[in-house]
């Protein structure tokens, strides 16, 4: 699972925007996507709980962070390949694990691990206005 949530290195420019929930990350993230004409990364945990409510009418639990945290990832790393020198990501690993130490309490450590680990060449910082 570990291998999953691991970061490919790049010489791309990553910019990951860190902040809560309704706070305009995606805004953003396509505001400057556009401006320096290469792609933002979105939040995969939209999609995702979006779905499983969709068919199951369920809420996200805490089980669900992990798979959010691996698809989040690879996004990531397969938006690398469509970049054009900058890579934009409207959330990442640590949003996720904040989030969980937030709702949940406590944060899979595997979650935590590798959120340290990933790097990123700058962080915008959004707040509630």
């Amino acid at each position: 699972m570990e291998e999953n949530l691991k970061q490919q290195q790049t010489n791309i420019i990553k910019i990951a925007i860190y902040g809560p929930e309704s706070t305009g990350k995606s805004t953003l993230a396509k505001q400057l996507a556009d401006h320096y004409q290469t792609i933002w990364i979105p939040e995969f945990a939209r999609d995702y709980l979006q779905n499983k409510w969709n068919t199951s009418k369920e809420i996200c639990q805490q089980s669900d962070l992990i798979p959010i945290a691996i698809g989040q990832t690879k996004l990531e790393n397969e938006g690398l390949q469509n970049a054009n020198k900058i890579l934009i990501s409207d959330t990442n690993l640590m949003v996720t694990k904040v989030f969980s130490d937030i709702y949940y309490g406590n944060s899979d450590p595997i979650l935590f691990k590798a959120a340290k680990k990933h790097k990123y060449d700058l962080f915008l910082l959004t707040d509630v206005d």
